[in-house]
């Protein structure tokens, strides 16, 4: 974003917020504005509307008492209709989301057996996303995409599962 001359350009993908005496006047569109900073006119900040991507992780238990990493992938974007909201009323969207996550997370997991933790890992995802949809509406956010993109059980668990499939495998006639 340049300033010359009391002209603003802002970027694609990208809005302004537009202030007056240090109050909220209007959300400034990519492209080139006037902006009479001697009249008290000033850009408060910029508003990225790219999708973005936060992965955030988890360490829960499951129902059979096995310590899991869930590792969700959240992928967000500031509504444009909804810019004023998403600037002014959030100011640690990263935080909040990974807040809602391990809210929802530590409450789901920990009523499945590691086996069907696995096997969940979709309706595990999709209550993260309604949970997150229904709380960022309000701060001007869209959730796009909620994916658990792994499933980590603690490493001793993972070995002692290893010897077991390998004990069954020598056992085949």
């Amino acid at each position: 974003m340049g300033n010359l001359l009391c002209c603003v350009q802002v970027d694609q993908s990208t809005v302004a917020m537009k202030e007056g005496f240090g109050k909220f006047e209007q959300v400034l569109q990519p492209g080139c504005h006037c902006m009479p900073w001697f009249l008290g006119k000033r850009i408060a900040g910029e508003l990225s509307l790219r999708v973005q991507q936060l992965d955030v992780k988890c360490e829960t238990k499951t129902k059979d008492n096995v310590f899991v990493n869930v590792v969700a992938s959240i992928q967000y974007r500031a509504l444009v209709d909804k810019a004023n909201d998403a600037f002014y009323k959030l100011s640690n969207t990263r935080g909040q989301i990974q807040a809602y996550v391990f809210d929802v997370i530590r409450a789901y997991v920990p009523k499945l057996d590691l086996d069907d933790t696995f096997e969940q890992k979709n309706e595990i995802a999709k209550a993260v996303e309604e949970e997150l949809e229904k709380a960022m509406s309000a701060y001007g956010y869209e959730i796009v995409q909620t994916l658990i993109v792994d499933i980590e059980p603690d490493e001793h668990v993972k070995r002692a599962m290893n010897e077991i499939n390998a004990g069954k495998k020598n056992l085949r006639p």
